[in-house]
């Protein structure tokens, strides 16, 4: 057979290969692109369960199949779709990781790549090319795990701190119920795909409020490129460059933004969790299970559903029906009890959020001695329309006095002026803080009457006297006479030794 013939027919036969698996190839990715577009379209109809509170701002339409818009400051959940909902976090667990490495790690800490942490992840996913044996500082890891998302860096970080990466990942999941997390596990801390590596938007919002908090993780996490100069360690230039589209210079930067950081597999779609603030309203936005760009289109949508349609209002400055009971017994010009200044006080920073069509006395306030927070002796927890919007610390004044003028005449207390009515009034057990007052007073009263004690009394052997003994001026040793009653005694010269 001729040669070229058959070289002819092998090249007609591969063309045609070819172009078939060219054509099944198209086909079958359009068949995923009408797949993923009617995905999408169904998660738009599953119902946002903030639309059914009463005078709630209607929540945007969004094509995540599980979302949350938390105020950071309060935990006032704003909007809610399948917040319970349990969904794969991707990359965004690097969250959890990066906030125990920042609590329990020092930033110039070395970190080590062992050979587990760099070959047990998948071959291709996201990493900076580290090899065995190099090193970074732990400042440098965070970089790479929050702007790169570096997967073999962030199983580096957990072996330093964890010693292993199992024991790492049990110090994330008693770090997520220390926060408060109740449907989540985890399996490890770079968030590749694990059918019991798992959290609800519910449970990641809490996690990205610690998160957040942290200046120098909100810093990390909102920057766009970072470089790491070569060293005797670790030879190459790794300049990086986040993914993150909301960053300045990116097609849906967003002014306000705080911080975010992304997450993808096949599995868990697009995730991605950010912060951002606006007029002293802090925001937190989870979304899971999205289709790219979506999840930054209805991310940015969520932050201005938040920032347009809800109001914070400081409770000092509000709240007017807290009052403690029996007032009168706490006022007397004797300033017994230090009526000059309040006793009781509310937190001057505590706020609560609400919609912008309501008043603060539309809320419903509660009154708690069990669950209180820093120095605080009660807490007032608001609702409105059975939503939390936060709660309000009463703190026992500082300055109250808890000396008394004993000396200054009993004045009679005069009763307070009856008062209308109010619609609401919030009462708090006087008693508590009374024997509270009354306690102090009495341990600082022991405490000087000790130090006058000790100051008084000399705790020291006493000095011995020294014994005088009478000898006559010329040293004879006779007995003197007994005088007769009545008869003055005769003059001597007697000296002293």
């Amino acid at each position: 057979m001729n040669f070229k013939i058959v070289k002819n027919i092998l090249y007609k036969s591969a063309s045609f290969l070819l172009a078939g698996a060219l054509f099944l190839g198209n086909m079958t990715t359009a068949h995923a692109t009408v797949d993923r577009e009617a995905e999408a379209e169904a998660r738009k109809n599953i119902p946002i369960e903030t639309n059914e509170i009463e005078n709630w701002p209607d929540g945007p339409v969004t094509t995540a199949e599980a979302a949350i818009l938390m105020e950071a400051n309060t935990g006032t959940i704003l909007y809610a779709k399948n917040i319970h909902q349990k969904s794969y976090p991707a990359s965004t667990t690097k969250i959890l990781t990066t906030l125990i490495a920042a609590e329990t790690a020092d930033m110039n800490d070395i970190v080590s790549f062992s050979n587990e942490a760099v070959f047990s992840i998948e071959r291709g996913s996201s990493n900076m090319g580290m090899d065995v044996g190099e090193t970074l500082t732990m400042e440098q890891c965070l970089y790479g795990i929050l702007v790169y998302s570096a997967n073999e860096t962030a199983n580096a970080v957990a072996e330093h701190i964890g010693g292993t990466i199992d024991n790492f990942v049990a110090m994330m999941n008693e770090k997520a119920a220390e926060i408060g997390c109740t449907e989540s596990h985890f399996m490890n801390p770079h968030g590749l795909h694990d059918e019991n590596h798992y959290t609800t938007p519910y449970d990641f919002a809490l996690i990205a409020r610690e998160f957040f908090n942290n200046e120098m993780l909100c810093k990390m996490s909102s920057t766009l490129h970072y470089v790491i100069e070569p060293t005797d360690t670790q030879p190459d230039l790794l300049d990086l460059w986040s993914k993150n589209k909301l960053f300045s210079g990116k097609s849906y930067a967003y002014d306000y933004l705080v911080g975010s950081k992304t997450g993808y597999t096949t599995d868990a779609h697009s995730t991605l969790v950010s912060c951002a603030q606006k007029d002293g309203m802090k925001l937190i936005c989870v979304v899971m299970k999205e289709d790219s760009p979506a999840q930054f289109v209805d991310t940015i949508a969520l932050f201005d559903y938040g920032f347009a349609n809800f109001q914070c209002l400081n409770v000092a400055e509000h709240e007017t029906a807290y009052t403690p009971n029996n007032t009168g017994f706490f006022t007397s010009n004797s300033d017994i009890f230090g009526s000059s200044q309040p006793i009781m006080t509310l937190n001057e920073d505590d706020y609560i959020v609400i919609p912008n069509t309501a008043d603060f006395s539309e809320t419903t306030s509660s009154l708690s001695y069990d669950e209180t927070k820093d120095s605080s002796i009660a807490t007032i927890n608001y609702t409105y329309n059975g939503v939390n919007v936060g709660s309000a610390a009463v703190k026992l004044e500082a300055s109250a006095q808890t000396t008394y003028d004993f000396e200054s005449p009993a004045v009679p207390i005069t009763p307070p002026e009856e008062k209308k009515p109010q619609s609401k009034v919030i009462f708090i057990n006087v008693i508590k803080v009374i024997f509270l007052i009354l306690g102090l007073a009495v341990l600082f009263i022991i405490a000087v009457f000790l130090r006058a004690f000790i100051h008084n009394y000399h705790f020291g052997r006493k000095k011995r006297r020294r014994k005088i003994r009478l000898v006559p001026s010329n040293n004879l040793k006779r007995k003197r006479k007994r005088r007769p009653f009545g008869k003055r005694r005769r003059k001597n010269n007697w000296d002293i030794s």
